[in-house]
């Protein structure tokens, strides 16, 4: 992980973040100065940020929203009141509401980004200057350590190139915590085809079919937030098995980019797992992303004791083969 340390300091109303990463300083500058950059790491997962204005320029500003999987939204600002390329940046950073004017009585903060170059790399030191010891005690109740730390920690992916990190590589499974876990798997086709693959039934039940000898029989997808969707497979020719299903609710649905549903298995009373799907793109090739959140640590590691990786392995594969190959 590429954070190396977080501390707060109650003297001088600071909270300083220190990671070094395996990439020049060059291109760590463009990942924090370009907002389809900043876009893939800034703010934790289950959070990503969408940068709907950024002027890099003294006295320009940047706007950015959150949103949870529940679709929570959470806005900022920052105002660029320093800017030196590409050693360093310095910005006001504020809560917004609805209408983009600051919040009253939500703290704000003087960030200072920096970065160096080192032996292996480059190091990113962000010290935040907070005006009250109660405004920073603030940010920390608010999950700011916790929530720096895992943003930054997905910086490494950014920096590479996407093919050299994750083409070949196949589905690929990160345990985040006890009940999160993170799927990422690289399509090579365009985002579009790929987010068409997950919302369009006639796509859905050619790629999406699990173990080979099943098919999709019922699929129905309603997409728009709070629309629901059904799937249904059954065993063909002489494929042992019985038929199962999931269906679930669309809780955010941002295309082509983002989508986050509940599932839940059909006929049990098992609990509902929330999936949060994201697509980016780069060179012709799409970086999927599952973050999926379990209700306890047992339910995510029955499931995975399922076989689900490699399960999945084999319907994007057949999705990369049958519709972006052929």
């Amino acid at each position: 992980m590429p954070v190396t340390d977080i501390t707060t300091d109650t003297d001088e109303l600071t909270m300083t973040l220190t990671a070094d990463f395996a990439a020049p300083v060059e291109r760590l500058w463009r990942a924090f100065t370009e907002p389809a950059q900043l876009e893939r790491f800034w703010g934790p997962p289950g959070w990503p940020a969408t940068f709907t204005e950024f002027e890099f320029t003294p006295g320009g500003k940047a706007s950015y929203h959150m949103t949870s999987p529940t679709g929570e939204v959470s806005r900022g600002s920052w105002e660029f009141l320093r800017i030196d390329a590409p050693n360093s940046f310095e910005v006001l950073d504020v809560f917004v509401g609805d209408d983009g004017k600051p919040m009253d009585g939500m703290p704000e903060s003087r960030m200072v980004f920096t970065f160096e170059a080192t032996a292996t790399g480059s190091r990113l030191s962000n010290v935040s200057y907070l005006a009250t010891a109660e405004s920073l005690q603030e940010i920390i109740a608010m999950g700011a350590i916790e929530g720096s730390r895992q943003a930054m920690d997905q910086l490494d992916a950014v920096l590479q190139d996407l093919r050299e990190y994750a083409l070949g590589a196949g589905t690929r499974t990160e345990i985040l915590d006890d009940t999160h876990v993170r799927i990422t798997r690289l399509i090579d086709g365009p985002q579009d085809l790929v987010w068409r693959a997950h919302n369009e039934p006639e796509l859905l039940q050619k790629w999406l079919l699990g173990p080979d000898g099943w098919a999709m029989t019922e699929c129905e997808v309603d997409p728009q937030v709070g629309g629901r969707y059904k799937y249904w497979w059954e065993p063909r020719g002489d494929t042992a098995g019985q038929g199962f299903g999931f269906d679930g609710e669309n809780l955010v649905f941002e295309a082509p980019r983002r989508a986050v549903t509940t599932e839940h298995m059909i006929g049990t009373d098992y609990p509902s797992t929330t999936n949060d799907l994201s697509l980016y793109e780069e060179d012709g090739a799409t970086l999927l992303t599952i973050i999926i959140t379990y209700p306890d640590m047992q339910t995510r590691d029955m499931v995975l004791a399922t076989g689900m990786t490699d399960g999945m392995e084999t319907s994007y594969a057949r999705l990369e083969r049958d519709l972006i190959k052929s």
